[in-house]
């Protein structure tokens, strides 16, 4: 009889066991859903970004195809989403001369921007002696003798979105920001200080995210 009971109970045990394992599981699936029902309604837009300005220290070139140069840039972020959050976790910004790197990396401040809101940096970003890929020396002469040297200036990083309390995961962010210099019209910017020019750009960038 004992052993009948031991049976009966350990049966019961596996049933509220097995209910709680299906209550969990249909709290988290409701969860989910519904925090797929808020990403879907509130559509979150990636951020805008500006080039605005870039002030030009340095740029020489010297034998054998050394690069060094130095800007400060000035770059605007835009939160488009009103009811939608990012968490800019980490950025780091750098210039490229036709997709090869030019200049170390610099790192922006992590930061929170809230609904249309805008964030501005204005940070510097330098390479010294930096070699020059073969492929690109003869385009690097040719675009100095033409006077315009197009390059791009990237931000590399990461963003999380947040939804009232939720925060989502992180997301990788690429911004891309084409800038023609044309060093070879002063006119076409400003001297600011001894031998640097700032060139207004208002350039808009691409981002994907």
């Amino acid at each position: 009889m004992s052993t009948k009971d031991c049976g009966h109970h350990g049966h019961k045990r596996r049933v509220i066991f097995r209910k709680i394992i299906a209550g969990i599981l249909i709290f988290l699936l409701i969860a989910l859903i519904t925090i797929l029902l808020v990403w879907a309604i509130l559509r979150p837009t990636k951020p805008k970004f500006i080039l605005q300005d870039a002030t030009v220290y340095v740029f020489n070139v010297s034998n054998p195809n050394f690069l060094t140069s130095s800007f400060q840039v000035t770059i605007s972020s835009r939160n488009p989403n009103d009811k939608i959050g990012i968490y800019y976790d980490k950025l780091d910004l750098y210039a490229t001369y036709r997709n090869q790197q030019i200049t170390y990396r610099t790192s922006l401040p992590t930061t929170y921007q809230g609904h249309k809101e805008i964030n501005v940096w204005s940070p510097y970003v330098y390479g010294n002696a930096v070699p020059v890929a073969p492929y690109n020396a003869v385009s690097l002469t040719q675009d100095q003798s033409g006077g315009i040297i197009p390059l791009m200036f990237k931000i590399d990083g990461r963003v999380r979105w947040k939804v009232g309390t939720f925060i989502s995961g992180k997301y990788h962010l690429y911004v891309r920001c084409g800038a023609f210099i044309n060093f070879g019209d002063k006119q076409a910017g400003v001297a600011v200080g001894n031998n640097a020019i700032k060139y207004q750009l208002t350039q808009s960038c691409s981002v994907s995210v």
